[in-house]
């Protein structure tokens, strides 16, 4: 089973995603406080895609990949540790450890399930930031926890592309009562 999914652009409902989201109302750990010393490097990795691997291998259990992902943690300088309060170890992450594969739009707020079974809404706590892509292509992200993010799926990308609104001459996307700017190719502006 690949550990991103990629669904359809149909709208969804809050409850059919939260249905879906194995974590939606459990917290994760408290790994922002546990500091145990740092025990190396493990050869574990999650690739652009969201598919974790160890040794090489995928981790074809996405019971065991979510419970990896629940450890997880941004360190200071960008490295990616799974962390208990025993020990810290190293882990390779291509791109954002997470991928957004839905998304909810209800009363103006939008909701977005994680192939980590995390639904988090896009607000001041979690927001939405676009990155520079070389082929000027529309990369969104979502932070979930911590300093861990989610890039979204292409077809989300497509659903959020289509919600982008001028407001005081910005461009940007809301989500309640949050906004977040995003930044346009020159050629976007001319149309």
């Amino acid at each position: 089973m690949p550990q991103s999914e990629d669904t359809s652009s149909a709208p969804v409902s809050l409850e059919a995603l939260v249905s879906r989201a194995e974590r939606a109302g459990r917290s994760a750990p408290p790994v922002e406080a546990w500091n145990p010393p740092h025990c190396g490097t493990i050869d574990m990795a999650i690739d652009e895609n969201g598919g974790w691997s160890y040794q090489g291998s995928p981790i074809d259990r996405p019971a065991l990949a979510r419970l990896f992902s629940s450890v997880l943690r941004r360190e200071a300088d960008g490295s990616f540790v799974l962390v208990t309060p025993a020990e810290k170890l190293t882990i390779r992450v291509a791109d954002a450890p997470f991928v957004a594969v839905e998304m909810s739009d209800e009363a103006g707020r939008l909701r977005f399930r994680t192939n980590m079974g995390d639904v988090v809404e896009a607000d001041d706590a979690h927001p939405l930031r676009f990155e520079d892509a070389a082929d000027d292509a529309f990369r969104p992200y979502l932070r979930v926890r911590g300093g861990l993010e989610a890039r979204l799926t292409r077809a989300l990308a497509f659903d959020l592309a289509q919600r982008i609104e001028e407001r005081g001459g910005e461009a940007g996307i809301a989500s309640g009562s949050s906004w977040f700017p995003v930044p346009l190719a020159p050629s976007a502006l001319d149309a």
